[in-house]
């Protein structure tokens, strides 16, 4: 396979073709060099080559996301199964596309592609994009020659997994929606409208009720304090945002902590199972060797706990047991996985049996965070209700003693 490397930087260029026509175009590469020789394999004589801007900016177009690569993989395997030449059908996806950095991106893989380099070659330029899994099924597909049904299951596979990621985000996104809600309602109540009240109680020359004294002195902390609140918000978010980047260990503690979380847990674990047997499924289907499939389907299931696990079933089915065994011994599936998995081993038809586990738990999933969401919506009604509702009767507890001191 080629050598990753770096093609960030997006060029226009001018030239004529072998019949002294005008051309011009785009075209990302690390350098005017690499234009240059890119378009002299394409039997282009190049009259200009000026740098444009940085390939997949901030400032032109939208950032690209693994839902666009998705879509560029389903286009393309419709294409190519409907006979459209490959160089063609990369001219025509990157043309039909609105956002411009997919636009340069697709340009940049059809012109070393057109240059004669391999399609997963192409793509292995872009790692940001296309992980080895990608890769790996597009080269399978060049050496059988079945290249637009492995882009299918590929593009399949993307759909599915963008999907399940959809849910889970949704799963984990709205709970902290109901705390970050609440909270920010509570600190506009202390820090807004409670000092309003304290102003008028001051002359009323009488006691105030202890749950009033205990909202004002809340208030009078946060109004001292709000920015240190803040600031320990915003570290703790960036150092958790720079743990998760850098330590390993710290993403194994936060997976195991979500997975034993009520309800989320359920939901991560459930969908750990699922993307690990859609992409054991579609790496078998494609005759990826089993020990060389489990390096990709243990980057592919999005929790370290489970990546660990299959990195550890590798090395077990590796040296000939059966990964039925392994997946036992690793105490992280379901009996209905496992056993599922040793039918399709039994009967050597693993793809389909690990791809009938990914539909079950898929759906699990889906029904899970439904379950979840219509849960937590009464639940974000009551929790606000309370928190509001509690701060207003503790505002207007003293002017009804008031009133009825005077009554």
């Amino acid at each position: 396979m080629a050598t990753k490397e770096k093609s960030d930087t997006l060029f226009s260029w001018e030239g004529t073709d072998r019949k002294g026509r005008r051309m011009k175009g785009e075209m990302g590469a690390a350098n005017e060099a690499a234009v240059r020789a890119a378009l002299r394999g394409q039997g282009i004589a190049v009259l200009r080559v000026r740098k444009k801007s940085t390939l997949f900016s901030f400032g032109k177009g939208k950032a690209i996301t693994p839902k666009d690569i998705a879509v560029m993989s389903r286009q393309l395997a419709t294409m190519l199964e409907a006979g459209v030449p490959l160089v063609q059908s990369l001219e025509i996806i990157g043309r039909g596309d609105s956002n411009p950095n997919m636009q340069a991106l697709v340009s940049n893989i059809r012109n070393e592609v057109e240059s004669g380099t391999s399609l997963s070659e192409a793509l292995a330029k872009h790692p940001k994009y296309f992980d080895d899994l990608f890769i790996n099924l597009v080269e399978a597909g060049e050496r059988s020659g079945a290249l637009e049904s492995l882009l299918d299951k590929v593009a399949t596979y993307q759909e599915k997994t963008e999907a399940l990621k959809a849910k889970i985000k949704k799963a984990l996104v709205y709970p902290a929606s109901i705390i970050v809600v609440a909270l920010s309602v509570t600190a506009i109540l202390l820090v807004f409208v409670v000092p309003q009240f304290q102003e008028l109680f001051r002359g009323f020359g009488a006691d105030l009720p202890a749950f009033t004294l205990f909202v004002i002195t809340l208030s009078e902390w946060m109004q001292a304090n709000w920015w240190i609140i803040a600031i320990a918000l915003a570290a703790g978010f960036w150092l958790h945002k720079q743990g998760r980047r850098r330590s390993d260990k710290y993403v194994l503690a936060t997976d195991k902590l979500l997975l034993r979380m009520p309800v989320v847990g359920e939901i991560l674990l459930k969908s750990a199972i699922a993307r690990f047997s859609r992409t054991l499924a579609t790496m078998f289907a494609a005759g990826v060797p089993l020990v060389d499939a489990l390096d990709s389907v243990a980057g592919a299931t999005g929790n370290k706990v489970y990546e660990n696990a299959v990195l550890k079933m590798k090395d077990e089915v590796s040296t000939g047991q059966p990964l039925h065994m392994s997946m036992t011994q690793s105490e992280v599936f379901t009996n209905l996985s496992v056993q599922m998995v040793a039918i399709g081993e039994e009967s050597g038809s693993l793809d389909d049996m690990a791809s009938k586990v990914a539909d079950f738990y898929e759906r699990e999933v889906d029904d899970a965070v439904d379950s979840l969401t219509s849960l937590l919506e009464p639940l974000i009604i009551s929790v606000i209700g309370i928190i509001v509702g509690g701060l207003i009767v503790a505002m207007y507890l003293p002017i009804f003693k008031l009133g009825a001191v005077v009554g």
